[in-house]
């Protein structure tokens, strides 16, 4: 298992600004958000302040204020400005294998951005729906699109969106823990670790040890794909099969 380090060289732009003071293009919120983004990509969640931002962008803190009213929506702007990255082709005739893309990209934006995954978790949670960014929501209303186009119920699309995220939520953040976290425990390490357990009282962490040694995000991810949309399918399928039937 390649773990890898979230420690970064130092940059020959880390001291320039994003928009220098003498740049003479309008503040406006998307190149503040982008700031944001450059600041947390760099120095983690922890690393943003709005005093750096406004030095980032070589304006003056009030400036800021004009188009972010606190460092709130500064954060729900970050997971807005990376979900925006996430493509659903809401006209894909081939709904589950359209969700398996958007699930590998997903992956790919935590992987690109893995500072902002706790935003990614968190913001949405933390603001309620009929607050959040448009961008926030984008992703849903095209997953809705999706899967209605494709005969499922709204309810029912809402449903699958729910577990689909609520499953690559988590499994992101395992991921990261698992590669950048701890990147001090190497296979050998871990593997070491497990066999030192008493096997009469873990005798199947210690056979999974091969397996939990060389973790491996992408295949885990299609894994639960795998599992998880022949269910969905079935579910369509047995509606349409039988569209006046009623179940429990």
């Amino acid at each position: 298992m390649a773990r890898q380090s979230n420690g970064r060289a130092a940059g020959a732009d880390d001291e320039v600004p994003f928009v220098t003071g003498g740049d003479n293009r309008p503040l406006n919120r998307s190149i503040i958000l982008q700031a944001a983004l450059r600041i947390v990509d760099r120095d983690g969640v922890d690393g943003l302040s709005m005093r750096r931002l406004s030095q980032m962008v070589g304006r003056d803190p009030v400036m800021l204020y004009r188009h972010v009213p606190n460092k709130a929506a500064v954060l729900d702007g970050i997971a807005e400005t990376v979900l925006a990255k996430l493509s659903v082709d809401s006209t894909d005739p081939d709904w589950s294998g359209q969700l398996r893309a958007v699930a590998r990209n997903f992956r790919q934006l935590a992987l690109a951005h893995p500072n902002t995954v706790p935003l990614l978790v968190t913001r949405p949670l933390a603001t309620p729906l009929g607050q959040r960014p448009p961008g926030m929501l984008r992703p849903l209303e095209d997953v809705l699109a999706l899967l209605t186009s494709a005969g499922f119920t709204g309810e029912d699309a809402l449903h699958i969106y729910r577990v689909l995220f609520g499953y690559l939520y988590g499994h992101v953040l395992n991921e990261l823990q698992e590669v950048i976290e701890r990147p001090e425990e190497t296979d050998h390490v871990l593997r070491l670790g497990l066999h030192r357990l008493a096997i009469t009282d873990f005798p199947r962490l210690r056979a999974l040890a091969p397996a939990l040694a060389s973790y491996d995000g992408a295949a885990e991810l299609d894994r639960f794909l795998d599992l998880l949309l022949p269910g969905v399918t079935a579910t369509l399928t047995a509606r349409d099969e039988h569209p006046h039937s009623v179940t429990d």
